[in-house]
């Protein structure tokens, strides 16, 4: 990644959860520490999710589930970031996601990092920085 293009960032609320308060404080931060960022807005569908993730061009998708449906949504984006040749974009999320379905998130490959209630957003930050200039 060139030093003069910044960070790109989606963020995404996929599924029937209708808490976001979370992730538009994360979605500030990310802005603040300069990245561009990208809110989907609630309800999003995998589908949909991909569709604005490629149209973007983002470097990362961060998604943010509440319902308990993280192990099927994030198998879903992951696949269709791959089937539309999109698997270099980096999946991460947050949201209330129990700590044995984290470890298998990561070990299927479904999810790169994932960030807990609470995590600080600086925490997040570094990563997202770290892991896009490894990419």
């Amino acid at each position: 990644m060139s030093e003069d293009r910044r960070i790109r960032v989606l963020l995404a609320k996929p599924g029937l959860d209708g808490h976001d308060r979370g992730i538009k404080v994360v979605a500030r931060a990310l802005r603040d520490a300069g990245m561009e960022v990208i809110y989907t807005g609630l309800h999003q569908t995998p589908e949909q999710v991909v569709a604005a993730a490629i149209q973007e061009d983002v470097d990362i998708v961060g998604l943010s589930i509440l319902s308990g449906a993280h192990m099927t949504l994030f198998r879903k984006v992951k696949n269709l970031l791959k089937e539309n040749g999109a698997d270099n974009i980096i999946l991460m999320g947050g949201g209330i996601i129990p700590e044995d379905d984290i470890k298998e998130l990561k070990e299927k490959g479904w999810a790169e990092e994932i960030f807990l209630p609470g995590t600080p957003t600086d925490k997040i930050i570094e990563w997202i920085r770290k892991r896009v200039e490894k990419n």
